[in-house]
Order: C-alpha cells, then sequence, then structure tokens
C-alpha cells in the first residue's frame, strides 16, 4: 500500500543499509528518515513521533548480543505513542530477534533482507497502527471521564487483546454495543468483523437458520445454501445483544454451540469449526440472570468469563454537562445549525434528570433541541423531555416516576398491570406523545423490555421497532 501520512524512522550504524532502505522505502510513504547514531534517537523522538521504526539490534563493532538494540526498543515502547518496531538482524541473529519480539517487536527482518519482504512487513505494522486508532476511537466514543468510566476503558484496555468471552450488564441506552466495539477493535481480531446479532428480536422459528444457516432445500424458504451468523463472524467478534430475552430451548442450542465450537446448519450431515469471540449484552438485572428459570447456569459460565458493568448515566452525573455539549456539537454541525450555548438553569436541571434511556436518551433529546429550539440560549423545554417541566425548579415526573417505579417493582406492583405514568411533554405530535408513552412505561418497568411491551400493549418486536425509531 501507498500511505502518504507514515513516518518511518530506519534505525542502523551502516549508513549503506539505511540508505538502501530509505529509498525502497520513501517511494511508498510519506517521511522516511534514517539515524546512523543511536544516541541521536532521544532526541528525534522529542521532535517526531515515527509510525515504525526499522530497528538494528547491534551498534558497536564486534557486539553480538544485540543488548544496545534491545535497551533501545525498551525506549521506545514507553513513548507517549509508541512506534511499531520491526528488528533487522543478520541471518545469524534469529534467536536475538525472537527475543526482540518477545520485548514488544512486531516483526523481524533478516539482512540482506528481501524487498518485497521489507515492504510487506513495513504495511502489515502499518495496518496494526490503523487498529489501535480505531481501538482509540471506539474507546473515545464511549464518552466520560468520572471514575466510574475510567475503570470500564480500564476493563476493555485489559481483555480486549485476550480472546476471552466477555458479558456487558447495563440498562438501555447505556452504550453496550459501543463497549462490544471497543473491545473488537482493542483486540487480534480487530481486523475481522464484529457482528452485531439482537438475540432478543430472533424467533425461535428462525433461531438456528439465522444462527447457525442451512442447506437449500432444508425447509420451504430455503431456496439456497446461507451462512448462519457464526459463520459470517468468523475470524472477528460476534456481539450476541439482548442475550437475557432468549427463550431457555434456545439457550440449550447455543450453549451446545460454545461447547463443542462447532455449528451444524440446518439440512446439513455434519458440523462446521467456528472460529469467534463472543462478547454477549443484556439488560436483565443480576439477580434474575442467577435464576436458573430465567437463564441456564451453565451457558452464563460460558458467556461471562470477564463482566463489565456500565453504569446508568445517573450514577455519573458529572459526565453529562461533557455529552450534553458534544450531542449540542454534533448536531450543530449535522444540521447546519449556529453554535449556541445552554442556559445555566437549564444545564443544572438536565443534569438531576433521571435519564430512564440513558445516553442515548440525552443524544436523542439534543438532536431534537438543536432542530427545534429558535432561541439565543437552548432551554429546557428545547429538550422535550417527558416529566420535566421549565417553569419548575428542578426535574418532575420521569425522575419521580422512575423511583415510584422502583419501588412498584420492588413491591411486585410493577409486573406489567401497573398504569404507564402519566406523560408531561409540551409537544402533542402523534410521534412525540409515542415516544414519551415508551420512554415512560421503560421508567415504570426499570427498563425491562418484556414488562414494558405488556404496558404498552405491544409484541417485544413491535417494541423493538419502536425503540429504533425513535432512537431511545
Amino acid at each position: 500500500m501507498h500511505d502518504a501520512t507514515a513516518h518511518i524512522l530506519i534505525l542502523d550504524d551502516d549508513a549503506d543499509v539505511a540508505c538502501a532502505a530509505q529509498l525502497l522505502l520513501r517511494r511508498r510513504y510519506g517521511k522516511v528518515a534514517t539515524l546512523t547514531d543511536p544516541a541521536r534517537l532521544s532526541r528525534y523522538l522529542q521532535q517526531s513521533a515515527p509510525d515504525v521504526v526499522l530497528l538494528d539490534l547491534n551498534f558497536t563493532p564486534g557486539r553480538i548480543d544485540g543488548g544496545e538494540g534491545l535497551a533501545l526498543l525498551d525506549l521506545l515502547r514507553v513513548q507517549p505513542q509508541p512506534p511499531f518496531v520491526i528488528a533487522l538482524t543478520a541471518y545469524a541473529d534469529v534467536p536475538l530477534a525472537v527475543e526482540a519480539l518477545k520485548r514488544g517487536a512486531c516483526d523481524f527482518i533478516t539482512k540482506p533482507w528481501d524487498n518485497a519482504r521489507l515492504v510487506a512487513a513495513v504495511d502489515a505494522a502499518l495496518a496494526r497502527r490503523a487498529v489501535r486508532s480505531a481501538a482509540s476511537d471506539a474507546c473515545t466514543a464511549l464518552m466520560g471521564d468520572s471514575p466510574a468510566m475510567r475503570s470500564v476503558k480500564a476493563m476493555i484496555a485489559s481483555v480486549g487483546p485476550t480472546d476471552a468471552n466477555v458479558m456487558v450488564l447495563g440498562e438501555n441506552g447505556v452504550g453496550k454495543e459501543l463497549v462490544a466495539r471497543a473491545i473488537h477493535a482493542s483486540s487480534r481480531r480487530a481486523d475481522g468483523i464484529c457482528l452485531a446479532v439482537d438475540m432478543g428480536a430472533l424467533p425461535e422459528s428462525t433461531f438456528e437458520s439465522e444462527l447457525f444457516g442451512h442447506r437449500k432445500g432444508s425447509f420451504t424458504d430455503a431456496k439456497s445454501d446461507r451462512a448462519g451468523r457464526f459463520q459470517a463472524a468468523s475470524g472477528g467478534t460476534l456481539f450476541l445483544d439482548e442475550i437475557g430475552n432468549m427463550a431457555l430451548a434456545a439457550q440449550a442450542k447455543l450453549l451446545t454451540v460454545l461447547e463443542r465450537r462447532e455449528v451444524t446448519p440446518v439440512g446439513a450431515d455434519r458440523p462446521e469449526a467456528i472460529n469467534v469471540r463472543i462478547v454477549s449484552a443484556t439488560n436483565l438485572d443480576e439477580v434474575k440472570l442467577f435464576d436458573p428459570a430465567v437463564f441456564r447456569p451453565d451457558l452464563l459460565f460460558r458467556l461471562n468469563t470477564i463482566v463489565i458493568r456500565i453504569p446508568p448515566l445517573r450514577e455519573r452525573r458529572e459526565d453529562i454537562p461533557g455529552l450534553l455539549r458534544h450531542y449540542l456539537d454534533v448536531y450543530e454541525r449535522q444540521y447546519q445549525r449556529p453554535a449556541r450555548t445552554l442556559e445555566a438553569s437549564a444545564r443544572e436541571l438536565l443534569v438531576q434528570y433521571a435519564w430512564p434511556g440513558n445516553v442515548r436518551a440525552l443524544r436523542h433529546a439534543c438532536e431534537r433541541a438543536v432542530i427545534l429550539g429558535a432561541g439565543a440560549e437552548y432551554g429546557l423545554a428545547d429538550f422535550g423531555l417527558p416529566g420535566m417541566d421549565a417553569g419548575v425548579s428542578g426535574p418532575v415526573g420521569m425522575a419521580g416516576q422512575a423511583h415510584s417505579a422502583n419501588t412498584a417493582l420492588a413491591d411486585g406492583s410493577g409486573d406489567g398491570s401497573a398504569t404507564p405514568p402519566r406523560i408531561v411533554s409540551d409537544d402533542l405530535t402523534l410521534s412525540a406523545l409515542e415516544r414519551d408513552a415508551i420512554a415512560a412505561a421503560l421508567a415504570a418497568s426499570n427498563g425491562n423490555i418484556s414488562h414494558t411491551a405488556r404496558l404498552l400493549g405491544v409484541s417485544r418486536a413491535a417494541l423493538y421497532r419502536k425503540l429504533g425509531k425513535h432512537g431511545i
């Protein structure tokens, strides 16, 4: 590949070797610099941040132990933006090159090198740079600098490079899929696909076909062979969302696949090996998650090798001002609206709001404010939040409703027989009323999708469609 932005540094005491590598690489990459004196490396790093360093391991004539090169490798590894290092070594130094790999080098090239091999090694290192950048971007999307979010990001950084199965727990709208994608982006599978499957929306009748695939003619509508989600995600990550809503029979089928690491497509005679990492997520309360009548313990054991709990927005209120400003900026640019500030009184009330839809609801409210707000500043009414009255000094409605809903659930009255909370909104369009009714029912059900669907008198599948429609 040709990358005009790439910065390559060649560090070799043999000026002829360094020049030969520079001539080869500068036709493909933006900046290719050389150093023949390792003592100048520290100063170079103070002024520049190379993406890839080609590092000779021996500099002093007569030395063959590689100690100098390994010391430079240690220096490169602790830089704020550590480059990817390719060790340059003579053929007889292969054991030394292996030691360099253990110490953090990404590859090694024997001298004299094959030009195609050297270029391929640099291309591969730059591809890893892109993966690392994607991982950083994915974590950046998980906005917030509260202690709780710093802990989540630290967990992602720790478990991402492993192949361990991860279960992400949290209410609707907290960003469970963002966490899954950040885990994938920081893994060794990052150049593969991250495929999301809404397990709660898969009908039991097509569960096996959707996940495991089918053969032509295996049932009426099977007009051709089809790969399932496990096969489609091969080499990458399969994100199983809303896994707590699976029926027990479907859980048993999934367990068999995870135990055997193979699937049998519908209508097939033999199983197929699978190569996927599983990241799952649920908004199910952990007490229910550990109830064998709701979720199989043996399947849970397979899925929750690592558990990441994402706190709801109301438990990290210090992140709310930054999220508000970020999404207001995003939608101002998207809709080409003038930049406006947020009224201080509105900001204070929004920070205290219960946010039953979490970050997803906040993002939707910011989009509404940018589209409909007409004042010099954004006011509370611009956000159209159910239960918020711009004429009072504090949040009412949904914050209180959430508390009442928790009480109702605790005493057993939140089982679907309760009446959804009254909606308080100044936007009387049919779409807005539907959105507010869904948000209120979610609060009354403490985020439980099945209870919410019963409160609203719709099927769970219909509710999922409406949640997507309204961005809740």
